[in-house]
């Protein structure tokens, strides 16, 4: 770990390492007796009693630093060790962990990364109970307070950007095939999911599903691809509202949740997190105004980047649904960016043992500081995919995107009523004479090209059912 190779600020960081875990467990500015506490015993790598400890801070009774050297060892932030006069107090700083070293080189962390990893890895028995905090949401100020710094949005804003202007969703339908593959892939296996990249791309396009796998594992796939479809085709109608979420959830958790009636539905029971010294909010109308505050604040966040992190962090926090609730806010984080033609964030990479600490740090600490680096990493990872998957594709079909809504709707009239050849031929030409008559025979062929091109793993955009889509099929 680089935070702790450079011996000559070695001291400097045990006292900011120190700080930052004092902070993360009192939710508050640190009190300055225990900071000068922390700050003297980083110059005692090997501990110190409390007559160092005095001697280096005159001015503060005996009494007072006892008081504080108990708290501070209560609350873990040092170790204490010996009986009576040899009692040695001790900066407690987690060392690495072998088996994060190679996720360490692939994401550089920052000092709150790595702080808030060095805590959320240690053994959950020594990792304090915690409930939900309700402060850490009521306390941010939408466009006042922010999780991102102004050098970090500017940053990704220069990678993100795409330089379209057009409709909401057009750069995401641009390269919406690469973008299902992607991002159900990378988030379902953020979730365990065993599927590799080449079995979702066959399972997505071809409706193939690997006999090998479960079958909770090839709907897990297909749920992203309905949940990534809808945020695409919808750009224009979504956003952090009620009914943007809730369908996502229904779709990421449909056929997945022992009650029929769960998906898109706010929980109405207690849950756990296994692995994770956190409980979770129990109150159903408290979950539900909490779930509506988190919306209200999100929809006021002006800069896309910032409104997209705190949707990452604050809905998997209160865990609004039964289950599926880090799925839904990874693909609630892309509405941002899709509204907007900004490149999507699919994960691409990332490490799942980064991901989860990076969610225990904000569920037990309420600390963003690994979670951040992991978003800020994926998405300039993502941006840098799309800008060369959009390059080999070439420009988009500008007639297409004029009559997008007219062929859409066309299309699902079409597969909904399920019209064979003849009769949807009639329908087609119908339309077409609304238009002006230099598009009237483009139009046709584009609707009809589009029909011919519909298959098992592509229907979805136009949200006919599979059951609907089958009996236009066998009639088509």
């Amino acid at each position: 770990m680089a935070f702790w190779r450079d011996n000559e600020n070695h001291a400097i960081f045990r006292i900011f390492g120190a700080i930052l875990k004092y902070c993360a467990i009192m939710k508050k500015e640190v009190k300055p007796i225990a900071g000068k506490i922390l700050a003297i015993l980083a110059r005692f790598p090997e501990g110190a009693g409390i007559e160092d400890i005095s001697l280096n801070s005159p001015d503060t009774p005996r009494r007072t630093l006892q008081r504080w050297l108990e708290k501070l060892a209560t609350e873990g932030i040092i170790d204490v060790s010996g009986k009576a006069r040899a009692t040695i107090y001790k900066l407690a700083i987690a060392e690495a962990k072998p088996e994060n070293a190679v996720a360490s080189a692939l994401i550089p962390l920052s000092l709150p990364g790595e702080f808030v990893r060095s805590r959320v890895t240690a053994p959950i028995q020594g990792r304090t109970l915690v409930g939900y905090n309700r402060a850490f949401l009521e306390s941010y100020q939408p466009n006042i307070d922010s999780y991102l710094t102004r050098e970090e949005m500017a940053k990704l804003a220069s990678i993100g950007d795409t330089q379209l202007e057009q409709p909401a969703g057009t750069y995401a339908k641009q390269i919406l095939n690469r973008l299902l593959i992607d991002l159900s892939w990378n988030s379902s296996r953020l979730e365990g999911n065993t599927y590799s990249l080449l079995d979702t791309e066959r399972l997505i396009e071809k409706g193939e599903a690997d006999d090998t796998k479960t079958a909770k594992e090839a709907q897990m796939i297909l749920n992203h691809k309905d949940a990534i479809e809808f945020i695409v085709e919808a750009a224009e109608e979504i956003g952090y509202n009620r009914y943007t979420i809730t369908n996502l959830h229904a779709m990421l958790a449909n056929n997945l949740l022992p009650d029929p009636q769960a998906p898109g539905r706010l929980r109405s029971m207690a849950i756990g997190i296994t692995g994770s010294a956190f409980i979770p909010l129990a109150i159903p109308q408290l979950v539900s105004e909490l779930f509506e505050l988190i919306l209200a604040k999100a929809s006021e966040i002006e800069n896309p980047f910032e409104q997209s992190f705190f949707i990452m962090v604050h809905l998997p926090y209160l865990q609004p649904f039964d289950d599926v609730n880090k799925r839904v806010s990874r693909i609630a984080a892309n509405v941002s960016f899709i509204k907007r033609n900004l490149s999507p964030l699919s994960f691409i990479d990332v490490p799942e043992d980064l991901y989860t600490q990076g969610m225990l740090g904000v569920y037990e600490l309420n600390d963003i500081g690994l979670i951040k680096d992991v978003f800020l990493w994926a998405y300039e990872r993502s941006a840098s995919r799309y800008a060369v998957v959009r390059q080999s594709l070439g420009e988009p079909d500008n007639f297409k995107l004029k009559y997008r809504t007219q062929m859409r709707e066309l299309i699902t009239g079409i597969i909904a009523q399920s019209l064979n050849l003849k009769d949807a031929n009639q329908l087609i030409k119908r339309n077409a004479l609304r238009l002006p008559d230099a598009a009237q025979g483009k139009f046709i062929e584009a609707v009809e090209t589009e029909l011919l091109s519909l298959h098992e793993g592509n229907f979805a955009r136009y949200r006919v059912s599979p059951k609907e889509f089958a009996q236009w099929k066998a009639g088509w």
